[in-house]
């Protein structure tokens, strides 16, 4: 950047002050802040990039900026090591009081970080991974964790193929190629704005990170079938599902949230599925969802997590979450599972899934129900998706994905079928 204003660096302080209060989701901050300054596109990239980097940064920044290092000298310090703005570039848009503070900074040696500053990860956090992975994986994974994620997209095939999606953004000066793994992924090597795009208005292309995109392929569903995606959200696996049944059979999108369910209307109109049915309910208790007690051939259950691994797109989290709202989610995470199971017939599939790094959240939830629920057997998650002609190299018998392995988001899932 070679122009950077008093006006703009002033708003891009209030904008991570804002964020760094923690009162609400991050985006969903920015979000607020944008619809209440003026400002144009690039501003708002270069605040968001600015405002992200303090998140993302937090603790390394503070070690080389002092404990008592505010807000502004925060994004002084981001600014200057992480968003690529010349020392020279930030004196011309502060006091000369803040020029002198940035030209001590500028000569500090480099501190001696611990791990957790190296990480940038909160000390609970930074426990909880050093017992799962060598030190050498931990760093790899942060590392690949403070970095923004890529824009990975679906084709919905029932539309358009992904060949004609990827020549479509070749001639548009797209950079973009096939995911690796999910046979209608695309991923966005560049930012790009496609909300306005034909193809997204059109219903041909959605959002959706890649590792997000196989979880509907671990579940599988098949034409004709009844299928409940229990914690549906937004609905972006709803409309996975609908398009891998060909928009045959039902499937019904259940969610706690109405205001999330009405986001997913206007999705699932662009989408042109037809076997899709958004149903609110109170809780996983809910009479509607024990009218279909032992009728449903496959349920995807995508619980509510602490969401760990969505850093690249959701830094906040880690300091929003705790040990003591992890040992919540548990809670909840267990009695959902247990409920939607009664949803399963003989014979039928249900995939458990978080967005989660954390093994009570995973491995702990899913070995426990087992234990209490005989009638359920594990799959092994690479043979399901082999059987698709889907290679994903993991090491257990869940799917495992990690930005530093597979250059996804962080996911956890594992295929259970009830057999009796």
């Amino acid at each position: 950047m070679n122009t950077l204003t008093r006006k703009l660096f002033e708003q891009t302080i209030t904008a991570t002050s804002e964020l760094l209060r923690f009162n609400q989701a991050a985006d969903a901050a920015l979000s607020g802040f944008f619809r209440a300054q003026r400002c144009g596109p690039r501003e708002r990239a270069m605040i968001a990039e600015a405002a992200y980097a303090v998140l993302r940064r937090r603790r390394s920044l503070v070690a080389w900026a002092g404990p008592d290092a505010n807000v502004k000298q925060l994004v002084l310090a981001a600014m200057l090591r992480h968003c690529g703005i010349s020392r020279r570039v930030l004196e011309g848009a502060v006091s000369a009081r803040d020029a002198e503070w940035l030209a001590e900074l500028k000569a500090r040696p480099e501190p001696v970080l611990s791990l957790a500053e190296q990480t940038d990860l909160p000390d609970w956090l930074v426990s909880r991974l050093q017992a799962l992975m060598p030190e050498a994986e931990l760093l790899a994974l942060a590392r690949a964790l403070n970095q923004p994620a890529p824009l990975d997209l679906r084709v919905n095939t029932l539309k358009v193929n992904r060949d004609a999606v990827l020549a479509q953004f070749a001639a548009d000066g797209f950079a973009a190629q096939a995911c690796p793994y999910a046979p209608d992924g695309i991923r966005l090597t560049e930012k790009s704005y496609l909300a306005k795009h034909p193809l997204f208005l059109d219903g041909c292309i959605e959002v959706q990170d890649e590792g997000s995109q196989l979880l509907g392929y671990l579940l599988a569903p098949k034409r004709g079938e009844m299928v409940v995606d229990f914690c549906a959200g937004a609905g972006g696996k709803t409309l996975l599902l609908g398009a891998l049944m060909r928009s045959t059979g039902r499937l019904y999108a259940f969610d706690v949230s109405d205001k999330r369910l009405a986001k997913f209307k206007p999705r699932l109109a662009r989408s042109g599925l037809s076997n899709v049915h958004p149903v609110a309910i109170a809780h996983e208790h809910d009479q509607r969802v024990k009218r279909l007690a032992g009728k449903c051939d496959r349920i995807l259950v995508d619980v509510p997590c602490s969401g760990l691994g969505t850093l690249r797109r959701n830094p906040d989290l880690k300091w929003r979450q705790s040990p003591e709202s992890v040992a919540e989610l548990v809670v909840k995470q267990t009695s959902i599972l247990a409920s939607a199971a009664t949803l399963l017939k003989p014979g039928g599939r249900l995939v458990y899934a978080t967005c989660s790094l954390l093994p009570e959240e995973n491995q702990q939830i899913v070995e426990a129900f087992l234990a209490a629920h005989p009638a359920f057997v594990r799959r092994p998650a690479a043979e399901v998706l082999a059987a698709q002609g889907i290679a994903v190299l993991l090491s257990g018998p869940d799917l495992q994905l990690a930005p530093h392995t597979h250059g996804t988001d962080g996911f956890y899932a594992a295929v259970l079928e009830r057999i009796t």
